[in-house]
């Protein structure tokens, strides 16, 4: 009898060792990339595990030991890579503590709606059909997001990240700064001066001068509100034509005084913030200087004699 219960136990030591080889040991014998849904807990994620080959001795051994010997920690939701011969104490600690996989798409400021669309298309990581937000609507950041994940589901988070930062700049808005009444007609203004300047440091001052032309109650007079409608915002590459200067068609800021009926891209939050609160300076017009910003004038001899130097400078350099 003795012998039997010695057995038993000796049995008992051994399984139990034998376990927690299995525990501490490896698992799969590749990388192995593991997906964890929001929500999810190691009771609903083992199976997968094990069928990946990353928990061996089985689902109901392997959460024993997560609970007697692991972290009492949650698992955390992402994208995760497990490298090859993970043991199965390492792998849990991936899922509690490891760093997700970060995967972004990134949308530049200005980037029009159709081309925030075409992004969202040619990541191949996404599913489903790439919707077409409304221009205006974006705000351009780097979002993260899962393998797996909808092209909707990235897209509507690109919109209510406007929507809150629409939302927090017009409440900190310089009321009367500029004849802007909605937040619908900031951001549309905001679009013109983020395809308008690619300097930083001009944004304001843009803003400044569209915002005296609004309130003098004269034409915008901007070369992107005329490109728009022609190619929804993509790059024109070539130079505008009469016709399309003299084509009435609501966005064209060369025949109405105003702005135009929407947003001619997605506005970056620093060229919101410069409309709501635009440099206060008396300039009314402004033309390109050859370095990638402008030269500002306050009346028009000085603005066609800054137009003269710009088309010089341009004629010097073979492109005219």
């Amino acid at each position: 009898m003795k012998r039997l219960l010695a057995l038993g136990l000796a049995a008992l030591v051994l399984a139990a060792l034998a376990t927690t080889f299995l525990w501490w040991t490896g698992g799969a014998s590749k990388p192995t990339t593991v997906t964890v849904e929001e929500g999810a807990t190691l009771t609903s994620l083992c199976p997968g595990l094990e069928k990946k080959g990353l928990v061996r001795g089985g689902c109901t051994t392997y959460r024993l030991f997560a609970k007697v010997l692991g972290s009492p920690d949650g698992i955390q939701a992402g994208e995760f890579e497990v490298p090859a011969g993970t043991s199965g104490a390492k792998l849990l600690d991936i899922l509690q503590h490891g760093q997700p996989v970060q995967r972004l798409i990134t949308i530049p400021e200005g980037t029009p709606s159709i081309l925030v669309a075409e992004k969202l298309e040619s990541v191949a990581a996404l599913t489903g059909p790439a919707p077409v937000p409304a221009e205006g609507s974006v705000l351009p950041d780097s979002y993260g997001f899962q393998k797996g994940e909808s092209r909707a589901a990235v897209a509507a988070r690109m919109e209510t990240a406007m929507t809150r930062t629409l939302a927090e700049l017009w409440a900190k808005r310089k009321v009367g700064s500029c004849p802007v009444s909605t937040p619908a007609e900031a951001i549309t203004l905001a679009s013109i001066v983020e395809k308008e300047t690619g300097k930083p440091a001009e944004r304001r001052r843009v803003a400044g001068v569209y915002c005296n032309r609004l309130r003098m109650g004269m034409k915008l007079d901007a070369d992107p509100t005329v490109i728009y409608p022609v190619t929804k915002g993509k790059p024109l590459g070539r130079r505008i034509l009469r016709s399309e200067l003299e084509a009435d068609t609501g966005y064209n800021t060369y025949k109405r005084a105003g702005l135009p009926v929407g947003p001619i891209a997605n506005p970056g939050r620093d060229s919101i913030a410069a409309v709501l609160d635009p440099e206060v300076n008396d300039y009314v017009y402004f033309v390109a200087d050859g370095t990638g910003g402008h030269v500002f004038a306050r009346t028009l001899a000085e603005h066609n004699e800054n137009v003269r130097k710009w088309f010089a400078l341009r004629k010097a350099r073979g492109e005219m």
